[in-house]
């Protein structure tokens, strides 16, 4: 594999707006297609921006109109800004692509990341990301005050957690002692080249999560360096760090095209990650 470079775009009064970054991407995009440049990560910090992946829900948006910017990356809504270091890794896989392996390499460089500061995460069967694993079901407290054994979460389809009060809030996760996820990923693949990527929240204040259905989970929430360890985190003290296992892992994986089984005439096609065989997005944002 490719060294991989580094590009710190901006961050604090240089954060970069969510459009001029994509623009970015593009860009250097259409040059690593090209083998004009090596693969790339670019690293940044957004103003405050809600972004939309291609299978977010109406359901899933902020309930007051706020803009939300449709994206072309796989999975749902999520939030982006202050506090939240913002990863763009644009590299070339070999074909036919294994877009899951790509993740699982960005969710491994994150947990190691994590784990340097003192922190333990997992990943979540079915929910990419990096995950602070919550307490079983049965040890945590009661939701709203309710002694009853159920969750309307889960039991009542047209429950929605923004209209129920903080005790519901993807930001106090931490307080019900439930899964919250603090690094998302969310990416397309085109012409055998990544973009878009992963968010990881340091600092940030995560309330703006409750306006939204973070990734389109409602039974879990989000998490921040800084909340999980308690003491403050920058952004500064962290970005070297993940760009030493973003190095690590991207440069030392050892990459293999996805494993196609053609069946017959008809080539109809399948791979072990359970993607179909064309190129495709994979991400929960």
């Amino acid at each position: 594999m490719s060294e991989l470079r580094f590009v710190r775009l901006g961050f604090g009064e240089d954060a970069v707006e969510y459009q001029a970054a994509w623009d970015k991407q593009r860009e250097v995009h259409a040059a690593r297609f090209a083998d004009e440049v090596e693969d790339t990560c670019l690293l940044l910090e957004h103003p405050p921006v809600y972004t939309a992946g291609r299978r977010t829900a109406d359901s899933e948006r902020p309930l007051d109109g706020t803009p939300v910017i449709d994206v072309d990356r796989g999975g749902k809504i999520t939030w982006h800004g202050p506090g939240q270091l913002v990863g763009y890794p644009i590299m070339k896989l070999p074909r036919p692509v294994d877009v899951v392996a790509h993740v699982r390499r960005l969710e491994e460089a994150l947990i190691r990341t994590a784990a340097e500061f003192g922190l333990e995460t997992s990943r979540v069967e079915g929910r990419s990301g990096v995950w602070v694993l919550g307490d079983p079901v049965e040890q945590r407290p009661a939701l709203g005050g309710l002694s009853l054994d159920f969750d309307p979460r889960l039991a009542d389809d047209e429950f929605d957690p923004r209209l129920n009060g903080p005790e519901y809030a993807p930001s106090n996760a931490g307080q019900r002692r439930e899964d919250r996820k603090l690094a998302a990923i969310g990416i397309r693949v085109a012409k055998g080249v990544t973009m878009h990527g992963f968010s990881l929240n340091v600092n940030p204040d995560n309330t703006w999560f409750d306006r939204i259905i973070p990734c389109g989970i409602r039974d879990a929430g989000v998490a921040s360096l800084a909340n999980e360890l308690g003491r403050d985190v920058t952004i500064d003290e962290v970005l070297p760090i993940v760009e030493k296992h973003l190095k690590d892992v991207l440069e030392n994986a050892d990459l293999k095209p996805r494993v196609v089984e053609r069946e017959g005439a008809g080539e109809t096609a399948r791979d072990d990650a359970g993607e179909g065989a064309r190129e495709t997005e994979r991400a929960s944002a």
